[in-house]
């Protein structure tokens, strides 16, 4: 759920080539905050996806060597980033399979951003940047997934439950991606 002094609503628009100007913004002011306790900073999520529509809000992964390290905490703390309290936003469901996060927010009144810190070497990392590049190689489903999110967009307009249904079709579209990496040899680390 977002903070009251985030948008409630959905609102999709075209990709554009600012948000990755933006996301290098915000990773150069997370990597001074957070120094060695940042393994890597990635874009991820929609708008790193060029001509995927999305919702405004810049998606970055920080991995970290642990999730829960006080330090990656009081980094944050020092840019006034607020820890978002749902239980979704502290672990990762993938299958059966969970997978410890943080998910911190801006401070009010900034650029809308959601940083995803996650585990190095993790599994949900993996899945992060997977979506993405997948979606960057692949212009069909890229197409079809932006469809999707539109129409889901247009029959309900909340953020909670846009979220919901596009969480559960997610799977189907990583089965794709999971095959496309398989067929491609794809790292994501590379």
């Amino acid at each position: 759920m977002p903070f009251e002094d985030e948008a409630q609503v959905v609102d999709l628009v075209p990709w554009s080539p600012r948000w990755g100007q933006e996301f290098e913004s915000l990773a150069q002011q997370l990597r001074g905050a957070l120094g060695s306790l940042a393994v890597a900073i990635q874009h991820i999520g929609s708008t790193s996806v060029p001509g995927l529509l999305a919702k405004d809000v810049i998606d970055v992964q920080v991995l970290v060597r642990e999730v829960d390290h006080g330090g990656v905490e009081a980094a944050f703390t020092s840019l006034e980033f607020r820890r978002r309290p749902e239980p979704w936003n502290r672990v990762d469901v993938i299958g059966e399979r969970e997978f410890s996060k943080a998910v911190y927010a801006p401070p009010p009144g900034a650029r809308a951003v959601n940083v995803h810190v996650r585990a190095e070497g993790s599994y949900s990392a993996r899945y992060a940047l997977l979506f993405r590049d997948y979606l960057r190689a692949d212009a069909e489903a890229r197409a079809t997934w932006a469809g999707f999110k539109l129409r889901v967009a247009s029959a309900v307009g909340q953020l909670a439950p846009y979220g919901q249904i596009k969480g559960a079709a997610l799977p189907l579209l990583m089965r794709c991606a999971e095959q496309w990496a398989t067929e491609t040899a794809w790292l994501p680390y590379k």
